[in-house]
């Protein structure tokens, strides 16, 4: 929603000066939104099914986080090249706060992924069909 916001804001912007920061912002903010609509997409339809399991998480962190790094510094041009208008100053907050969501989302996924394999590696020593829970041989 807040990148959503972010596109809407600009293009609400009247004029620019020096139009590139404004332009690439306008670009990344629309890229992010319709990322994040696909992404939606495929986790609420029968995609999800048609799909690797395993390939979904790693694809939406790998979105996730390429988005938010990308946001971030679109925002940041964005901001050292506007206009000092109040619609550009919110879509520049709602550019900078869509980043923040994005790469903490991205942080959550990554630890998500970690605490996993940690688990799963702590499994390893769990040997309930082991040898020594098998019935002796007669």
């Amino acid at each position: 929603m807040l990148s959503f916001l972010a596109f809407i804001l600009e293009e609400i912007v009247e004029s620019c000066t020096v139009c590139g920061g404004l332009y690439f912002f306008e670009f990344i903010s629309f890229t992010a939104t319709f990322l994040s609509v696909m992404i939606l997409t495929v986790y609420h339809t029968s995609l999800y099914e048609k799909i690797e399991e395993k390939r979904i998480p790693k694809l939406d962190f790998r979105i996730t986080t390429l988005v938010g790094i990308v946001f971030l510094i679109a925002s940041i041009v964005f901001a050292a090249t506007n206009d000092k208008s109040s619609v550009e100053t919110v879509a520049i907050v709602f550019g900078f706060l869509a980043s923040i969501v994005f790469l903490a989302d991205g942080i959550q996924m990554f630890m998500e992924t970690r605490k996993r394999k940690e688990s799963k590696s702590k499994n390893v020593g769990n040997t309930e069909n082991g040898v020594e829970n098998q019935p002796l041989k007669n």
